[in-house]
């Protein structure tokens, strides 16, 4: 093994301890205790009808363990469960006082640890990586004041605008419910028939007919929060706000050909990619960027800026 595969491996293990750190508890001298806090004298045996009787219904201790046990495998998710997670931090480049309080956004140079998780819309979890659609770029920071977490898509605009129409939304990408067919691909009647009855879907879809639906690596997708937010500063005044991700390496795609031949050599193409060029060194860039509007100009533009189905140019909202 040569020097430079050692300084990289050092690299790696250190980060992570670095990370790990912060969430490590312990417990050396301290007490167990059930969900409730209440101490447990006893983890060896239930509570029984004497020496040799048969457990008591009493025991909340042991079906609270059992209870533990059987929600073990938590269900697969409904949308996005095909992804792929990693810690990292975010550092702040420019103090945003003058239009927010939040804790993260106000020392130029902070940092504050992050873990971000880049998934397929569409698909199981045994699904492939390349498979063409949307991508969810979630993020959790972990501020002083709390957790704070900022979902984003790979597209600047949604499928709908109305809540009420999500549970529709997602049957309809599904696969067809009698035959579980296609797989991570909305190419069947069902999503073509909500698309054709739901107009506020068609932005979505020019979209979804574009090469942003199979990125070349989640290194090099963009992430839109979709939803407008408002920024409150320490004087009441608010702003409406979108964050948008940049990547540092720019924003490269894959050709439709090569989505679905990589899908059949390699399913974890996209996961590898980014385990890898972690593993050597070449962490993932991301630039948070926002686009501001001043409450006073909320209607002085020709659409709702708060519906998630517009989408905002840079050129009009910088």
């Amino acid at each position: 093994m040569d020097e430079a595969t050692n300084d990289r491996k050092k690299v790696s293990v250190n980060r992570k301890d670095e990370q790990l750190e912060q969430f490590r508890v312990n417990n050396v001298g301290k007490k167990l205790t059930t969900n409730e806090s209440v101490k447990i004298s006893n983890d060896e045996q239930t509570l029984k009808a004497g020496v040799r009787g048969p457990t008591l219904m009493e025991d909340f201790y042991f079906f609270e363990k059992q209870m533990h046990f059987d929600h073990e495998r938590i269900p697969e998710r409904v949308v996005q469960a095909r992804g792929f997670g990693a810690h990292g931090e975010f550092e702040l480049y420019k103090s945003m006082k003058q239009y927010t309080k939040a804790c993260f956004l106000q020392k130029p140079g902070e940092k504050t640890p992050v873990f971000v998780r880049f998934s397929n819309m569409q698909g199981n979890k045994g699904s492939s990586d390349t498979t063409l659609g949307p991508r969810g770029f979630s993020t959790k920071f972990y501020t002083r004041e709390g957790n704070y977490d900022l979902l984003a898509l790979s597209f600047p605009v949604f499928i709908l605008n109305d809540a009420f129409k999500l549970a529709n939304a997602i049957h309809a990408l599904n696969p067809e419910p009698h035959n579980d067919i296609p797989q991570a691909s909305p190419a069947h009647d069902n999503f073509w028939d909500f698309v054709a009855n739901n107009q506020a879907s068609a932005h979505f879809i020019m979209w979804a007919m574009s090469d942003r639906t199979a990125p070349r690596s989640w290194r090099m997708m963009q992430g839109f929060s979709i939803n407008t937010f408002r920024f409150v500063n320490d004087d009441g005044k608010a702003t409406f706000e979108r964050f948008q991700w940049k990547p540092v390496l720019g924003v490269h795609s894959l050709l439709i050909d090569e989505a679905q031949i990589i899908g059949g050599v390699d399913p974890d193409f996209h996961r590898r990619d980014l385990w890898e060029s972690i593993e050597l060194g070449a962490y993932p860039v991301f630039e948070l960027g926002v686009q501001m509007i001043d409450e006073d100009d909320e209607f002085k533009y020709g659409f709702d800026i708060l519906d998630p189905t517009n989408y905002g140019r840079k050129k009009w909202f910088p």
